[in-house]
């Protein structure tokens, strides 16, 4: 049996060589009477659908000769270079992954400086050290095989099972607010982004949850000019699209203009393409256009196509080749004969071949450092600096009408964060703070209740209840020059939209080498231990879905003075080395004002005044100690304070001196702080209100283990359980009671 590439080839070549010339047509005139575009204009577009062709071809080469990686093909779509055409190189673009073409014509169009000739060459070098891993690719720098860009504002995607269009939806809607407010984010005031997916990622949840928002967003006249191209080649892998399903369920959206076109003919495509950009550029509002392809050579090098599809359909699309289309086209135009266009197609061959081999002799990422090198960059100084900036006085004293925090007196956790946000705000043009009940109510808690009537909607706003769309405008803000700080009403509905984060969020910065990054602080209301309202999905207290993934900056403070210089943390590692910062804030401690005994006061702390912001700056993965007591250490965080707190307290009566450990930062754990309070005592009881299995006790121990230290150890949990209603909870979380009874137990075992 032939090799599909192979099958593809000789028809195409077959098909050229039997087509009738015509006479000549001047390349500069149109192409058709009548017609926008030029012969010269088709033929660069053939170009790049050559080019395509050809890097497919040869990624399956290279992998049977175990050099390459990657070939999921763009073959039978190459029809997307018309899409590009009909775009500005400046116009951000997240890709379909069968974009090849659209990339190579976007990188000739980004770089004028060059013949398109050289530029056409460079894009297919560079898609092919994708292929091979290159640590010369300069989007990734070999860490995956993507099409990305930053100077031809291409962002990459590593997964285009419609996680991006979230994110796509937020840079639309991010793009129009920058402009409102003055941020400087980079794209033009009246750019439109690009939206690729296949037929198959339509149908998934993310992609209707994605324009769903879009059209949510239109339909009060908030500005979205997004462009969805469905590329639609009417097969999943291996599961059929029902046909005319993709019109049936998109072509008739009220709020979304709908644009169809053959993807297989070059001139319908630029027409409709042409038209659909027009318009979303002028009406600023989302629409769909559905390109009708086909998938050439299966759907990956691995594929055998013909185990599930049979020969007449696999044949008939080989009759719809874009590739060949476009040949035909030229000539019998006029504006090429078919020795031309073999001889172009073979010419652009060679050098794909000779490029080839010329980067698989470049270098590889080799060591660890490489390749996690843009995962958490860090500039702590800067930082520092960052968070440690004043506002100005007479704009701060009229936004919080004289009311300033740091005269108001001693604050729970709920007014220190509120007033941490209402300070960020009033400083910095580019913090956003929105999300579900966020602006009218306030929050849930009253967290942020306030903030919309002294900043606006434009900058506090209520977004409908979606966690994915939440993050997703979070993500595309964060492109758009925002430090958004959304935030999710409750840990338990993270793991509805854990991906965006985990999948996009976390990920960008690493497939993109630093190039594109997401700055962005998420605050989560979470743990458990709420009185009188709760049950499991307000009383979450599962934080593994987060701990594990690279990068991630999770916060978790407890008290108002420690929220609000964390939060200012956050915000700057955010806007300075661009990273992604979960804020995890725990519910039961929002109200709380006493420690000890009723009317103490004791978990009330002071709001610093800003020109002590740097004395009372918290760096990442830094721990604060209570206490200094030499007989035991309590780690704990979040509701683990307080509880570990009066613990030592107990502790103490019958003459045992306990101190204790806030970690405060999940990740990057605290480990010199906490190496040095468990030698100071050898003794280290870990409370962790988290649950046994995939706690935070387990990377606690874990830590310092790894680092020597070899005294008492022992760690106190919840329950592996979910969170039940009422007084049952009691049974399945942490008890104080169950502190100090492994505390007795670690003291009386002799150690150390």
């Amino acid at each position: 049996m032939s090799e599909p590439g192979q099958v593809v080839e000789e028809h195409f070549r077959s098909a050229v060589a039997r087509s009738t010339p015509v006479g000549r047509r001047p390349a500069e005139a149109p192409i058709l009477p009548g017609s926008p575009f030029t012969g010269a204009q088709c033929l660069e577009l053939f170009d790049a659908q050559a080019g395509s062709r050809h890097l497919d071809l040869a990624a399956r080469r290279l992998g049977k000769s175990g050099r390459g990686y990657y070939s999921i093909g763009s073959s039978g779509h190459e029809g997307n270079a018309a899409v590009a055409a009909a775009l500005r190189p400046t116009d951000p673009a997240l890709l379909h992954y069968r974009s090849g073409a659209f990339f190579l014509h976007r990188a000739r169009q980004a770089d004028q400086s060059r013949p398109p000739r050289d530029a056409l060459r460079d894009g297919m070098r560079d898609v092919l050290r994708g292929i091979v891993a290159a640590a010369t690719e300069p989007i990734s720098g070999g860490r995956h095989k993507v099409y990305g860009s930053k100077a031809a504002a291409v962002i990459p995607q590593t997964s285009t099972i419609a996680s991006h269009l979230p994110r796509a939806v937020g840079l639309a809607f991010g793009i129009p607010r920058a402009a409102a407010l003055g941020v400087s984010g980079g794209w033009p005031a009246d750019a439109v982004v690009l939206c690729g997916m296949g037929d198959a990622s339509a149908n998934h949840s993310t992609a209707a949850g994605a324009i769903n928002a879009a059209l949510h967003c239109a339909y009060q006249r908030v500005p979205m000019p997004v462009l969805f191209v469905c590329e639609d080649n009417g097969i999943g892998i291996s599961v059929p699209t029902p046909g005319g399903w993709i019109e049936h369920a998109y072509g008739h959206r009220p709020g979304l203009r709908y644009f169809a076109a053959d993807g297989c003919e070059l001139l319908d495509s630029l027409t409709v393409s042409a038209e659909a950009v027009r318009w979303v550029r002028t009406h600023r509002a989302p629409a769909f256009l559905h390109l009708r392809m086909v998938r050439l050579m299966g759907h990956a090098g691995s594929d055998v196509e013909s185990a599930y599809r049979g020969q007449a359909e696999i044949t008939a699309d080989l009759s719809r080749d874009p590739v060949l289309a476009t040949a035909r086209l030229l000539i019998s135009s006029g504006v090429a004969a078919p020795e031309e266009i073999l001889d172009r197609y073979d010419r652009i061959g060679r050098e794909v071949a000779a490029l080839a081999e010329e980067v698989c002799g470049e270098p590889k990422l080799g060591t660890a450092t490489e390749i996690a090198a843009p995962l958490a960059p860090s500039e702590p100084h800067r930082v520092r600096a960052d968070a440690a900036r004043a506002v100005d006085p007479e704009l701060r004293r009229r936004r919080f009408a004289g009311q300033l925090p740091d005269r108001a007196g001693p604050l729970t956790l709920a007014q220190g964060i509120n007033r941490t946000l209402a300070d960020l705000l009033c400083r910095d043009q580019d913090v956003l703070v929105f999300g579900e009940d966020v602006a009218r109510k306030g929050g849930v808690y009253g967290v942020t209740k306030g903030l919309r009537r002294m900043f606006g909607g434009r900058r506090v706003f209520d977004t409908l209840l979606d966690e994915q769309s939440v993050l997703g405008t979070a993500l595309g803000a964060a492109l758009a020059g925002f430090v958004p700080v959304p935030e999710i009403q409750y840990l338990a509905y993270l793991h509805n939209a854990a991906d965006q984060i985990r999948g996009e969020a976390a990920t960008l910065s690493f497939f993109s080498a630093g190039q594109y990054r997401n700055p962005m602080v998420v605050r989560i209301a979470g743990y458990a231990y709420q009185k009188g309202f709760g049950g499991h999905f307000h009383n979450d207290n599962s934080v593994a879905a987060l701990r594990d993934i690279p990068g991630l900056v999770i916060a978790s403070p407890a008290r108002a003075d420690d929220a609000a210089a964390m939060l200012r943390t956050c915000v700057s590692a955010a806007r300075v080395d661009g990273r992604v910062c979960a804020f995890l804030e725990p519910i039961a401690l929002y109200h709380t004002r006493d420690l000890h005994s009723p009317g103490d006061g004791g978990w009330l702390a002071g709001y610093p005044e800003p020109e002590q912001w740097a004395e009372s700056h918290v760096p990442l993965g830094r721990a604060r100690t209570y206490g200094e007591g030499t007989d035991l250490t309590l780690v704990g965080f979040a509701n683990g304070v307080p509880m570990s707190l009066r613990v030592a307290g107990r502790l103490a009566r019958r003459g045992v001196h306990a101190r204790v450990l806030d970690l405060r930062w999940l990740a990057p754990l605290p480990v010199e702080d906490l190496l040095r309070a468990a030698r100071a005592t050898g003794r280290v009881l870990v409370v962790d209100e988290t649950r046994r299995s995939g706690g935070v006790s387990e990377a606690v121990c874990t830590a310092l283990v790894d680092a020597g230290y070899d005294g008492g150890l022992a760690r106190v949990t919840s329950e592996d359980s979910f969170i039940p209603l009422g007084a049952a909870a009691e049974a399945v979380l942490l008890s104080e009671d169950q502190i100090y009874a492994e505390a007795e137990k670690l003291l009386a075992s002799g150690r150390p």
